[in-house]
């Protein structure tokens, strides 16, 4: 007898594991489906929330796009500053045919402050009108990176190296622009005095 108690109680044991571990594991009888109901009763609803908040950032893709474009405007600006302080092949072009056209329209018995103005002068003062445009376009599309973003998208910040480039490209147009004058102007290196 003491052998069957021992193996009932063995049975008795296992049975009980096993439906500890069904429970775990997840029932297929009826006991799970009304587990399931009672668990959909206690939430009130049987499907997922499904609301989503509108997103009112802009998709990152937008806001690289904005960005590159404002970056390449400052690199311009820069590169345009730059260029008006070292002379373009446009206003060295200009230049020397200014010159062509003060050799040919003078003449031979002409004084030489008529030849010094008509060979020279004009030439300098192309050079100084082309340099001139260079910084004051590079003055401009730097003012516009500057400014851009208070007419662009709320909340769109604009990088720092953006606004650093923009900067010095307005500074190196103001520059380029006031010696343009200084040099149109006979300020800055006039032509020497003749006679």
């Amino acid at each position: 007898m003491g052998t069957q108690t021992e193996n009932e109680t063995e049975t008795g044991r296992a049975a009980e594991a096993g439906s500890d571990s069904g429970d775990r594991r997840g029932t297929t009888g009826p006991e799970a489906g009304a587990a399931v109901g009672a668990g959909t009763a206690d939430s009130g609803t049987t499907e997922p929330d499904t609301e989503v908040e509108p997103d009112t950032a802009p998709e990152p893709e937008a806001r690289v796009a904005h960005g590159v474009g404002q970056g390449a405007a400052a690199i311009v600006s820069a590169a345009l500053g730059v260029v008006s302080l070292t002379g373009s092949w446009l206003g060295t072009v200009a230049a020397a045919r200014e010159t062509l056209v003060g050799q040919l329209e003078t003449a031979a018995g002409s004084s030489v402050a008529t030849q010094v103005e008509e060979i020279y002068g004009d030439a300098w003062r192309t050079s100084a009108l082309w340099g001139g445009l260079f910084a004051l376009t590079a003055l401009l599309i730097g003012v516009v990176v500057l400014v851009r973003p208070a007419f662009g998208t709320p909340g769109a910040g604009q990088a720092p190296w953006i606004r650093s480039v923009a900067w010095a490209g307005v500074a190196l147009g103001a520059v380029g622009l006031l010696l343009a004058v200084l040099k149109y102007t006979d300020v800055l290196l006039g032509l020497p005095a003749t006679g």
